[in-house]
């Protein structure tokens, strides 16, 4: 009987623990949320322009290579990127550096790629272990030129998988919290003429 006592309040304590450290983990305030959207938005703006200048074939070797660096640092480790063409059903998942690195060797005379129509499609929803989740939507459009003059052109909705955690530095000898948000997988979601 005393062994079952020690162990439930055992169980208490751990319980306990467990419930009062996630009643303190942060939460978004309305005002927080609506910066951490935007900040997620820019962060997917960045991406577009990152993605057109490494696909341009004016880009110089050594410029694209510095740009997939400052790509890589907006994603969370093991991030995928999907590809589809209108040749074919399937669905390519690729490492996001691996895929960026496919883009910057595209058997184009000329490469074209734009992002619109960005936009949330799911709200920030709050993970268990802190991490809020959303998904953000684009549709890219894709124009490859050949040396011949003929073009590919499609366009794909794709959803972007937004990871938004608390995070902490060091300032003068001071713990410092600021939410950072990082892009996860992109899915595709359609890919039309």
């Amino acid at each position: 009987m005393k062994h079952i006592r020690i162990l439930f309040q055992i169980f208490f304590i751990v319980a306990w623990g467990a419930t009062t450290a996630y009643a303190q983990e942060p939460s978004l305030s309305p005002g927080r949320k609506a910066a951490v959207d935007s900040l997620a938005l820019e962060k997917v703006r960045d991406l577009s322009k990152y993605i057109s200048i490494i696909g341009d074939k004016s880009t110089s070797f050594s410029e694209a290579n510095r740009v997939i660096e400052r790509t890589l640092e907006l994603f969370a480790p093991d991030a995928q990127m999907g590809v589809s063409s209108l040749s074919s059903d399937k669905i390519r998942y690729y490492p996001i550096r691996q895929y960026l690195e496919r883009l910057m060797r595209l058997n184009y005379k000329k490469v074209e790629i734009e992002w619109f129509d960005i936009q949330y499609i799911s709200d920030l929803e709050p993970q268990p272990d802190g991490t809020f989740v959303g998904v953000i939507t684009i549709y890219q459009r894709f124009v490859g030129t050949k040396e011949d003059g003929l073009k590919y052109q499609d366009t794909t909705k794709k959803d972007i998988t937004v990871y938004v955690k608390r995070k902490y530095t060091q300032i003068q000898g001071r713990q410092i919290g600021f939410w950072d948000v990082l892009l996860g997988d992109i899915r595709v979601a359609e890919t039309s003429r």
